[in-house]
């Protein structure tokens, strides 16, 4: 029975940094990967989607993602840079593999995939969110005939051209899907607040400084009156291009559905063909809940480290496993300090 030093569970930008920093300390570690080819999430993302940052900012450690043509890499730009980034480096990975569940068995982890059953003495779990995509419940949502989907499944407007559709979110996905699909059909935004527009010359390099200074404890440079926040809405072309055509106005959440679509809290009623939810993520723990360890969909860290399972480690998930751990360029942080403390477990 063979016994890895560590299993990463999760091929995406997660995954890879801790596989990073693993192979400088010589460890055998395999990553457990449920894709066909490299991408992560990124595969499941819609077709148009533009990162908010340039390239120098949307690179993991080690090696910078090559210099776009385009002012924000797309989609695309960036899943090449995951494949490269894979062959520079030579990562262990095992493609094409679900894994089901993790339980200890001795001292070990014991993880049952859909190809077999893999061993290790620590273990990373980086599955990130996109399998566990957050859908708010609303009065009547059951009774709506029209469709309904989660930005996850959302690839491009082309299917809704003469329908109207209802987009709920106001982050960075609902602003750019909003841009897309407004473009062939009549469209509603809606927003739980008024939505933050970054100014033209803001992106997320600003966003990721604030966020790199909060990391270190340090004091954010910010003179002027901008909010560092990473749900921050930043003007890629396309959110700056659907401003130019008036629309990106957003109305304050409805009150409940009926059969054709939504009642306002006024009490009017709107008809609406389809919906779709920009409302984010919930972490990907399921593979974990042998290990009786989740409470409250959050597992508890000191770090990127389980407290009631210590030789367990969680990257990627959000703030609560290291501040803008769930973006290409926070990552980084949380992945070294994750592999500098698996190192010493395993000496």
């Amino acid at each position: 029975m063979k016994v890895y030093d560590t299993l990463i569970i999760g091929g995406g930008q997660a995954g890879l940094s801790v596989a990073y920093f693993l192979r400088r300390k010589n460890h055998d570690y395999l990553i457990l990967d449920d894709q066909s080819k490299a991408g992560g999430a990124w595969l499941q993302t819609w077709d148009s989607l533009a990162l908010f940052s340039p390239t120098e900012y949307s690179s993991l450690s080690g090696w910078a993602m090559p210099k776009s043509e385009n002012e924000y890499p797309k989609k695309n730009e960036f899943i090449d840079y995951l494949e490269q980034y894979e062959v520079r480096y030579n990562m262990a990975i095992q493609r094409n593999t679900n894994v089901i569940s993790v339980n200890k068995e001795a001292d070990l982890f014991k993880v049952e995939t859909d190809r077999g059953m893999f061993y290790s003495k620590t273990l990373v779990s980086a599955t990130g969110t996109a399998k566990q995509p957050f859908i708010p419940n609303y009065p009547n949502q059951d009774i709506f005939e029209g469709k309904q989907l989660h930005s996850i499944t959302y690839k491009n407007a082309n299917e809704f051209a003469r329908k109207k559709i209802l987009i709920v979110g106001g982050g960075n996905s609902g602003a750019q899907i909003l841009a897309e699909v407004s473009k062939v059909t009549q469209t509603q935004w809606i927003t739980l607040e008024t939505p933050y527009f970054l100014p033209d010359d803001i992106d997320g390099r600003y966003l990721f400084h604030a966020a790199t200074q909060k990391f270190l404890g340090k004091p954010i440079d910010n003179s002027s009156d901008i909010k560092a926040s990473l749900s921050n809405i930043v003007m890629v072309s396309s959110v700056k291009e659907a401003r130019n055509r008036n629309v990106l106005h957003a109305k304050r959440p409805f009150t409940s559905f009926y059969k054709e679509g939504v009642i306002w809290q006024d009490g009017t009623k709107e008809p609406f063909d389809v919906v779709i939810w920009c409302t984010g993520f919930k972490a990907n723990l399921e593979h974990l809940k042998p290990l009786d360890i989740i409470e409250n969909d959050r597992i508890k860290t000191n770090h990127t480290r389980a407290v009631k399972e210590p030789k367990l480690w969680l990257v990627g998930y959000g703030n609560w496993t290291g501040f803008a751990s769930a973006t290409i360029y926070g990552v980084g942080k949380t992945a070294r300090q994750t592999v500098k403390e698996l190192s010493e477990e395993l000496s």
